[in-house]
């Protein structure tokens, strides 16, 4: 069964997170017209849109990269009130950008306890980094995303399937809610493709909400519970994926909402 088999929308459930009204200026320019969106735990959600829709705006506010320049965000029943990428990563989102944010020079354990390693005293005084600890961590993190990892190895020298595995892997550890994904089966061999849409379904299936921003669109119907279309600035199109074609979608990223119709 394929995420997009699974609703996790119910009566009685309330959304991971929800935007109402956001509008993003840049100057004289608004980016964003009043944007309206839900996610649920456990969903995967495409973010589509030509360039230029808005996709990048909207994500970096969810992200805490920017702030709304008006309207509500609700991350997990809590108005969000503090718009920067550490409020954001405290609060369970994690955002894996196409650069990933990996550092290269390091190993894979290094990478997905980057910026929060774990440290003990030796003899009670001098702090020294736990690598046994972390190392051990990151092998059951790995395995239970069923990837298969050198973890002494530098992420640099991995391949651009393994890279996407290890950052995956860093915001499954670190308990994200909420994991929005930038194009990650872009720059990816056809064998690493599908191990990528692997993991995103398990991540989905653990209870994190995905928002998966890809131009690719087999992967939609594979793995997206729902799709919504922006087009430039405006929401053009929102709907389950196994009610909606490829051809209604792509006519609502060139023509803008009602176009379906």
């Amino acid at each position: 069964m394929s995420t997009a088999d699974i609703s996790v929308e119910t009566p009685d459930s309330k959304p991971l997170l929800s935007l109402r009204g956001i509008v993003k200026r840049f100057g004289a320019v608004e980016a964003l017209h009043g944007i309206d969106l839900d996610i649920w735990p456990g969903e995967v959600l495409a973010l589509l849109g030509d360039n230029g829709a808005g996709k990048s705006t909207l994500v970096k506010i969810i992200a805490g990269a920017q702030a709304p320049s008006a309207g509500t965000m609700t991350f997990n029943g809590v108005p969000v009130r503090l718009f920067d990428p550490r409020s954001a990563r405290d609060m369970g989102i994690e955002t894996l950008y196409q650069d990933l944010a990996l550092a290269e020079n390091l190993d894979v354990v290094s990478n997905i306890f980057l910026g929060r390693e774990r440290k003990h005293r030796l003899a009670g005084i001098f702090p020294v980094l736990a690598r046994r600890e972390m190392r051990e961590e990151s092998a059951v993190a790995l395995k239970r995303l069923a990837i298969e990892l050198p973890l002494r190895q530098a992420v640099g020298e991995l391949s651009g399937g393994q890279r996407q595995a290890v950052a995956i892997a860093r915001a499954a550890y670190w308990q994200a809610k909420l994991v929005i994904m930038d194009e990650p089966t872009a720059a990816i061999g056809v064998g690493e493709h599908a191990a990528i849409l692997e993991m995103i379904q398990s991540l989905a299936t653990s209870g994190v909400a995905v928002i998966l921003i890809t131009h690719t669109m087999p992967d939609v119907w594979q793995v997206a519970t729902r799709l919504t279309v922006l087009t430039r600035g405006d929401k053009a199109l929102e709907g389950k994926s196994g009610e909606l074609t490829e051809d209604i979608v792509v006519k609502a990223m060139l023509l803008g909402k009602g176009a379906a119709a």
